[in-house]
């Protein structure tokens, strides 16, 4: 009998490791010296519990939100943690079970009520998940994490105490929300969600959330839907992780992989499946991009149409000389699925882990060039002029607009993904450097800058030790994109008794400046940022 084989880097499954939250911060060691200019606060959300009494959770976005906290004050650091008290999480620790379905986890009915009160509850709808472990923004003056689902959840940054949940319901009309929205300096929040309309007609809304007034009221209640995107299928809206804006103008890139609406309102309920279950891929569609004016709220009437892949994450968008140049991290083919489905199953072995990823072709990281202006007379022709790319775009006679994309990153299995920019001064705007996370068969091993313009690339890597999405942190006197810290939480089992540290590395080329280390384990997190002091 043969044994499983491990992932070369075989402690990755100490980020899938339940944890207790913190009674109160704890001092870090540090070694290095931390700058004196970094004061304030690094915010991180992910899974960290995956078991509820002998129910274990099967995927990776399935484990219960913890918030995590690293405080920056006078060179000193403290780390704290505390779980989101959602309503999926307080059920599940009262009822000693998981009552609320997870992505990749169906809650069986509880064993305690009869098979007629089980059928009955089947049709008061869809019980929602809250467990807001993908990311934290801010809204006004407060503070919410989130997942992709309509309910986020207000939280105090300081003490980490969850305040309530909130329903984007009761507020936009949207039936979820992605877990990047998009904030502006002056504190607008754009994010995007699917809306189920009359007669089941779909469609992806842009909200916003405007800043804080001089009357104080909650900007939520102001809350509004700007501009409507219409859905290329009727019953199967495309899975929205994120989408691009710029100063004028927002992007949206439809993929293939769908969400089978009739099988989420029916087997849902009634044949005990997950919202994994309800995915499926339409590749022969290809990708839509839509564009829409910012300000006005207006559809351009302009067909953008490329080849499948699959997306997470958009790295930047921005707009030069009547084009809209869009970055972003991609899967091809059906590979995204593969991702969902295995590769962050947390009971799979790594044997189906590698078997599935060597199906799935080589991510990239792209840079597709949408032309805003363009004449009937250029049927058959490239119509990017910009010198600086290689990406291309055909007006074809059906009046679609064909795109040809720029590959900026390629690496062998490695992914660059989780990308960051210097947000705040280059978000929808020209800009140089991207920082990312290197997936190595999907499990994090290194930290990538790259230079978009030139392909050049600055890697940190160390044996064994398996780091977070870089949050950069500009200096407060910068004169330059990349005159800053980047930061990283990473996980390193076998690297003594401190198991996981706060890694402060020097932005301009990777080098480490200093690290935190604590005595405990830090489970993965996926999305945070850094709140000033």
């Amino acid at each position: 009998m043969s044994l499983p084989t491990l992932h070369p880097a075989g402690g990755y499954k100490k980020l899938f490791e339940t944890v207790e939250e913190l009674s109160s911060p704890v001092t870090a060691h540090v070694t290095g010296r931390i700058p004196t200019w970094l004061r304030g606060s690094l915010l991180r959300c992910g899974p960290g519990l995956f078991e509820v009494g002998a129910e274990p959770f099967y995927h990776l976005f399935d484990g219960q939100a913890l918030l995590h906290k690293f405080d920056f004050k006078e060179g000193h650091v403290t780390y704290h943690r505390r779980f989101v008290r959602t309503d999926a999480y307080v059920r599940a620790m009262t009822e000693k079970r998981i009552v609320i379905t997870e992505f990749g986890t169906y809650a069986y009915p509880d064993p305690c009520k009869n098979i007629f009160s089980r059928f009955f509850s089947y049709f008061k709808g869809v019980e929602v998940t809250d467990n807001a472990l993908v990311n934290v923004y801010p809204v006004g003056e407060d503070y919410y994490a989130c997942t992709e689902t309509n309910f986020i959840t207000k939280i105090n940054p300081d003490t980490l105490e969850t305040i309530k949940q909130v329903d984007l319901c009761k507020y936009v009309s949207v039936n979820g929300a992605t877990a990047h929205p998009h904030v502006e300096n002056d504190g607008t929040v754009y994010n995007i969600g699917n809306c189920f309309g009359k007669n089941f007609s779909l469609a992806y809304n842009i909200i916003r959330i405007p800043p804080l007034q001089a009357d104080k009221e909650d900007p939520m209640n102001k809350s509004e839907v700007v501009v409507q995107f219409p859905c290329s299928d009727r019953f199967k809206p495309s899975y929205v992780h994120s989408f691009g804006l710029t100063p004028n103008y927002i992007v949206f890139v439809e993929t293939p992989v769908k969400i089978n609406l009739l099988k989420f309102l029916s087997s849902w309920s009634l044949w005990g499946a997950n919202y994994m279950d309800c995915f499926e891929s339409n590749e022969t569609m290809g990708v839509w991009l839509h564009v829409a004016e910012k300000k006005k709220g207006r559809l351009l009437n302009i067909k953008y149409r490329t080849s499948a892949f699959n997306l997470f994450h958009h790295i930047n968008t921005f707009e030069d000389n009547g084009f809209l140049i869009v970055d972003l991290c991609t899967w091809k083919g059906f590979e995204f699925v593969y991702n969902y489905l295995y590769l962050a199953n947390l009971r799979a072995n790594w044997d189906e882990v590698k078997k599935q990823a060597e199906k799935a072709p080589q991510p990239e990281a792209r840079r597709y060039v949408l032309p805003l202006r363009f004449d009937k007379a250029d049927t058959g022709k490239n119509l990017v002029t910009l010198p600086y790319t290689t990406a291309t775009a055909t007006l074809r006679s059906d009046e679609t607009i064909w795109l040809e994309p720029e590959v900026i990153f390629s690496g062998p299995r490695h992914a660059f993904e989780f990308p960051q920019i210097n947000y705040k001064k280059y978000g929808g705007k020209p800009y140089t450097y991207t920082y990312g996370l290197g997936l190595n068969h999907f499990v994090p091993d290194r930290l990538c800058k790259l230079n978009v313009k030139t392909k050049e690339t600055w890697v940190w890597q160390e044996p064994d030790s398996y780091p977070s999405e870089p949050i950069f942190v500009s200096h407060p006197d910068a004169l330059e994109e990349d005159d800053g810290v980047v930061l990283s939480i990473v996980i390193s089992p076998g690297s003594g008794p401190k198991p996981a540290y706060l890694l402060i590395l020097n932005a301009k080329d990777m080098s480490e400046v200093a690290r935190a280390e604590v005595e405990v384990n830090i489970p993965v997190t996926f999305h945070g940022l850094f709140k000033r002091a």
